[in-house]
């Protein structure tokens, strides 16, 4: 089978791996570089976080995050063993604290997890400061307790992204660098796809000019070297505007941002933005005051109205395929989403299959 794949995000790489691995032919179609910069999974912290997710997500979010906890691991010993690119990887644990002046939304938000009854209640600890120090030494010089949610975790997603491109090209993939399609109509499968069986749309927010309910979200990310930081998890501080996430990278780098902003605006990062996560930041822990400003970057997630996934069979011919709607939970549920859309080529068992539907023509290009 020969398959277009137009969107070299997380998604893209990911499918075009997973076909080419299983012997088909893929040709990958993007505006964007080899590196992916100007993604969304290029600047996202890649927390894997089903637990926390069900404070503002369907329980199928927390669901089918765990599904792709399992998944995950052995995809990474795949591309390491295969490209020779580490790619550091931990579900070793997250903790969720708070200031005591927030102390509210902290107990709040700890019961609410611990009353979710989808949640695995062995997985979540509150822990006291001795117990926390035992754990990560340098959080509980500023905190007297906090949430400890064992299945939780994150991604290196820039080696993740690295070996993704490696492993496409090594397999022999095709790869079109500068060169996107700003629709993917019926005309212009017709037009330029001929040859190939499938196609497809994984270009995230681009695709809102051919989805009328897709939406982009703004997220705020700044990317620090903190020599003087030892933080192994992730971390969220519970804030009176916004969660805090701090995900920990190799090198004692560490990635910032809050959950999301309803905007689709990628203008840079404002003043207001950088001087309240930063100083947060810095209220987590002392050692962030003289770390190095490695990268501010805003991007867009995309997310239809109701915030979950789908997986859209278009066109009068249906070759057209469209994975979107990642919405935050990108690396969470990427291994799910791409594992779902390999089951309508009977590559992959199907565990979701309430995320895919079939449009009417008139309905795919409305």
């Amino acid at each position: 089978m020969k398959v277009a794949i137009v969107g070299a995000g997380l998604l893209g790489r990911l499918l075009a791996w997973r076909l080419l691995e299983a012997g088909h032919k893929v040709s990958l179609y993007d505006k964007d570089d080899k590196a992916g910069t100007q993604s969304a999974a290029f600047v996202a912290a890649a927390m894997l976080a089903p637990i926390t997710e069900v404070l503002d997500a369907e329980a199928e979010i927390y669901q089918h995050g765990i599904a792709g906890l399992s998944i995950w691991p052995q995809w990474i010993k795949t591309l390491e063993e295969t490209t020779s690119v580490p790619i550091s990887y931990a579900i070793n644990g997250s903790f969720l604290v708070s200031h005591r002046n927030d102390s509210g939304d902290y107990q709040r938000c700890v019961q609410r997890i611990q009353a979710h009854t989808s949640v695995d209640q062995s997985s979540v600890d509150e822990l006291n400061r001795t117990q926390l120090e035992t754990l990560e030494p340098e959080l509980a010089m500023s905190f007297d307790k906090a949430l400890y949610l064992r299945d939780e975790g994150c991604i290196d997603n820039l080696a993740l992204l690295k070996a993704l491109e490696k492993r496409i090209v090594d397999l022999g993939g095709q790869w079109f660098e500068g060169q996107g399609f700003d629709h993917l109509t019926d005309t212009v499968i017709s037009d330029s796809f001929t040859d190939f069986d499938t196609v497809l749309d994984c270009r995230g927010t681009a695709a809102k000019v051919d989805a009328a309910d897709l939406r982009g979200v703004r997220g705020e990310v700044i990317r620090v070297h903190a020599p003087e930081v030892n933080l192994s998890r992730p971390v969220r501080l519970m804030h009176p505007r916004y969660k805090l996430y701090i995900a920990p990278k190799p090198n004692n780098e560490y990635v910032i941002g809050a959950t999301q902003i309803e905007s689709e605006s990628e203008h840079p990062v404002t003043v207001r933005s950088s001087l309240e996560l930063l100083s947060a930041l810095y209220s987590v822990h002392k050692g962030f005051s003289e770390a190095e400003i490695l990268t501010q970057y805003a991007r867009c997630r995309p997310a239809f109205s109701d915030n979950m996934p789908k997986i859209e069979t278009l066109g009068s011919e249906g070759k057209l395929i469209r994975i979107n709607g990642l919405y935050r939970h990108g690396y969470l549920l990427a291994p799910v989403v791409v594992n779902e859309t390999l089951a309508l080529f009977n590559l992959a068992p199907s565990t979701w299959p309430e995320i895919v539907s079939a449009l009417t023509p008139e309905d795919a290009l409305a």
